[in-house]
């Protein structure tokens, strides 16, 4: 480490996910993710108008702190990412890393600080990208294992949520579509265009039934009572996709902890019974003969 080289491969293994035997990356994994989490309790803590008012200084001062943190953070991943991809030239490593997912996570969770200054905008704009903090807590994915784990299962399974996603649209658009032509003769103001009927679709096919909208004709109960008992299935279709998801991946990582575990049983056993320098096998007969004939005649070794 004494080399500048070696300085940055060590600030490289000290952004990244911490080895049990890493001390220093352990705690800087420990930090970043009490200051994440100290974010988010500063945004709901700062939507309390009297808490906003009063420490409005304090929290400014924090977003500012976070921001510098996470500023350098981004940049000295930046500086080592050809670390992580070592196949690649800087500059291609840099770009990958640039529009990566959590790249830009990272990215998103700076940027809503700096445009406004650099770019004139409308206050409520600038509020609206203040919104933007909560994906900080997106960047716990590379620290926290469980968000690791959800990240993993949606990545397996996107095709199946995919088809999921495309049929629950399409059974939206059509059940808007059909109910407005039946209902909206008789509850113009109700179901005035299909894009409005579309709020009556979402709140059936979830089985939430809010009753601010509902049908009042014949046709019009008949395709609600199908559209609500669709809904039932199609709710549950996400949800025995993703639970499929989680066991297939816990059952993956414990069966990975396995095999490590055996592997290493195997490697110490295999140590102990061959040379340590060219590998070949010990004769373990001979050794034994060896130790009997030595103790027999009383000699020490």
């Amino acid at each position: 480490m004494d080399s500048p080289e070696g300085f940055r491969r060590r600030v490289y293994e000290t952004l990244e996910k911490a080895r049990d035997d890493d001390p220093l990356s352990s705690a800087f994994d420990a930090f970043i993710i009490v200051v994440i989490l100290a974010n988010m309790a500063a945004v709901v803590l700062e939507s309390f108008p009297a808490l906003g008012q009063r420490y409005a200084d304090a929290f400014r001062a924090f977003e500012v702190a976070s921001v510098a943190v996470f500023s350098m953070e981004h940049l000295l991943r930046l500086w080592t990412c050809d670390y992580l991809r070592p196949d690649s030239p800087k500059l291609v490593a840099v770009g990958r890393f640039l529009i990566s997912p959590i790249g830009l996570i990272d990215l998103a969770a700076v940027l809503p600080f700096y445009l406004p200054l650099l770019i004139p905008m409308d206050l409520r704009f600038v509020r609206m990208l203040r919104l933007v903090r909560f994906l900080r807590l997106f960047k716990l994915s590379r620290y926290a294992r469980s968000v690791a784990i959800v990240g993993q299962v949606l990545r397996r399974r996107r095709d199946e949520l995919l088809v999921t996603v495309l049929l629950t649209v399409i059974l939206l658009l059509i059940a808007s579509t059909l109910m407005f032509y039946i209902e909206s003769d008789v509850q113009p103001d109700a179901f005035p265009n299909i894009l409005a009927s579309l709020w009556w679709a979402v709140a059936t096919l979830t089985t939430i039934g809010y009753g601010d909208v509902f049908p009042v004709t014949g046709w019009g109960r008949l395709l609600s009572g199908i559209i609500a008992v669709l809904g039932i299935g199609l709710v549950a279709l996400p949800t025995d996709i993703l639970s499929g998801g989680f066991i297939e991946e816990l059952s993956r990582r414990r069966r990975q902890r396995a095999e490590a575990a055996t592997a290493a049983a195997t490697g110490a056993a295999t140590a102990a019974t061959h040379y340590p320098h060219c590998g070949k096998a010990l004769n373990l007969a001979d050794l034994h003969q060896r130790h009997d004939e030595h103790h027999g005649d009383g000699e020490l070794e």
